[in-house]
């Protein structure tokens, strides 16, 4: 690695306005000439560029950036673009940091907004609404900056460069044909599709309101990963997926899923059913706007705690989420199926680990949904199993609803998940053992304030894991005072009350990792199927400052 210095690459994108008439040209990076893009030209040896299949936003291939430079001056993978006089164009571009190194600033005929280094391992997107002064061409990009952290080198991934004519509608094999609307208003969503052993018994279709069939696909390969674009106007769908044999696409022959995104929320997924199954959904205004996302308006769903701060806004969330439906420790399996498939790091359809989960490198194994659950297991590796992130002999065992609440339950390889065993998380000194990804298990720091054997996930889920536990004290405060006494480990973590809830040391560094790690895309897409799964949800997830607004800074 080179010593970090100031760098850049500057990467075009832009989203003209709907009047003025504007093209990226190979906006989606599908056309290649050996390693460089076509249409893209690169300046200075401090950056290279390559095709990235793995990590992609929109079609069937991004840039991958790898920027190892220790200069800011002509370091350029851009194109021009003509602009015309007294127009307004809104331009927009997807980044994907990996490290949080660095964070990319908009070019647009100079120099514009910033993208947030610190979230890494998803899409995020830079926008900026440029008015021309003249009628001439101008360039347009990225430029990286670093920040602190950065190690001299650093992989960054850039796709969707809007508008552009490039035509994604098959990311290569099986057929689709598409509908929608053209008059640029429509909402963008895409559909990964993760065919099984018997890929040509799949097809699948989207249909409006009047049963009109919009979007399909069939006649694809089998146990391939497909991507298929969508732009769908406000108004209501249904989206079917069929299996001609009547097994579904997971989990007898194979290890087949799928997930339509729209808007950056997932509106359909799933992967276990027989002939077919159909998920009705809504895009625009009629959806209910939310933080969170998904279809669920949450302005109604927490009206209740309209105005409210402190324990009475806790209360408040406890009887909205309150009485959720119990389901069977066995359609934990299910909902893992469906809706704990990596389609954020790897995006390849494989069990999310959170154990092992490497955000910013190759994984050093993958679980095939359904047939790698555990079972019996020797070393990691071997079998993935259902985590209770707040051990379950804190609450008396194998005790509903509890035991089967899949807001604290993860998908997780099952010798790790035994390592942990019923630990408290914390912050190591001093380890002892090291899962693949970085998880580890050792003692206490003091500066935590707590020195006994405790165990720390890697930095990308600790906020997941943290407003988990915030969900377990809000659901279960009519409990949760008296667990304290059930084990050693729960006393150290449990303040014996039904308010805080949490001892300070614990309390204090769970809203760290609040504030360290936010709420990301598959947190989101997470809460809205275990609100399809049980019936509710977690409230630290759609609306991040409850816990300042409960707990304090």
């Amino acid at each position: 690695m080179k010593k970090s210095a100031k760098l850049s690459v500057l990467i075009g994108s832009l989203l003209a306005s709907q009047v003025a008439l504007a093209n990226v040209e190979n906006g989606t990076f599908e056309s290649w000439s050996g390693s460089t893009p076509d249409d893209w030209s690169t300046i200075d040896t401090g950056i290279s560029v390559s095709e990235s299949t793995s990590i992609v936003r929109n079609g069937s291939s991004a840039a991958a950036i790898t920027v190892n430079t220790g200069s800011q001056s002509s370091t350029d993978f851009r194109q021009s673009i003509s602009v015309t006089s007294g127009e307004t164009y809104d331009f927009s571009v997807w980044v994907y940091h990996t490290e949080g190194g660095m964070r990319a600033r908009l070019y647009v005929d100079g120099y514009q907004g910033y993208s947030t280094a610190a979230t890494t391992g998803q899409w995020q997107e830079i926008s900026y609404s440029y008015t021309a002064n003249s009628t001439t061409s101008i360039e347009l990009g990225l430029r990286f900056y670093d920040v602190s952290g950065f190690d001299g080198s650093e992989l960054v991934y850039v796709d969707d460069f809007e508008p552009n004519t490039d035509d994604n509608s098959d990311s290569g094999g099986g057929s689709d044909s598409g509908g929608g609307s053209d008059s640029g208003s429509c909402s963008t969503g895409n559909l990964s599709l993760t065919t099984d052993n018997y890929g040509y018994e799949t097809s699948w279709s989207i249909t409006d309101s009047s049963s009109s069939e919009l979007y399909s696909g069939s006649n694809y390969s089998s146990s391939t990963t497909y991507s298929e674009d969508v732009c769908l106007e406000d108004g209501d769908y249904v989206f079917t997926i069929n299996d001609t044999y009547g097994d579904g696409i997971c989990c007898s022959y194979g290890s087949g899923s799928y997930n339509l995104i729209v808007d950056g929320s997932s509106v359909a997924n799933g992967g276990s059913f027989n002939s077919a199954e159909s998920t009705s959904f809504t895009v625009g205004s009629s959806s209910g706007g939310s933080p969170g996302g998904g279809s669920t308006d949450l302005n109604a769903y927490y009206d209740a705690a309209e105005g409210l701060t402190g324990y009475s806004l806790k209360t408040a969330l406890y009887n909205i989420i309150n009485g959720h439906t119990t389901q069977s420790y066995a359609d934990i399996w299910t909902f893992y199926n469906a809706s704990a498939l990596d389609s954020y790091y790897e995006n390849d359809g494989s069990i999310l680990d959170i154990y092992s989960e490497s955000p910013n490198g190759t994984d050093s194994y993958s679980y095939s949904s359904g047939s790698d659950q555990c079972g019996n297991y020797s070393g990691e590796g071997d079998c993935y199993n259902r985590e209770h992130s707040f051990p379950r002999s804190w609450f008396g065992g194998a005790i509903s609803p509890m035991n089967t609440d899949i807001h604290h339950i993860f998908a997780t390889d099952g010798y790790v998940n035994s390592k942990r065993s019923s630990y408290p998380y914390g912050e190591v000194s001093s380890t002892t053992y090291t899962s693949s990804n970085g998880s580890k298990l050792g003692s206490g720091s003091s500066s935590l304030g707590y020195t006994g054997t405790v165990f720390e996930p890697i930095d990308e889920f600790k906020g997941d894991l943290a407003r988990a536990y915030f969900y377990m004290a809000t659901r279960y405060q009519n409990d949760i005072d008296g667990w304290d006494s059930n084990s050693t480990y729960a006393d150290a973590v449990l303040d014996g009350s039904s308010d805080q809830v949490y001892e300070g040391w614990f309390l204090d560094m769970l809203k760290d990792w609040h504030n360290q790690d936010p709420v990301s895309q598959k947190e989101l897409d997470r809460n809205e199927a275990a609100y399809s799964h049980q019936g509710n949800r977690n409230p630290f997830v759609d609306y991040p400052s409850f816990v300042a607004e409960i707990w304090g800074n």
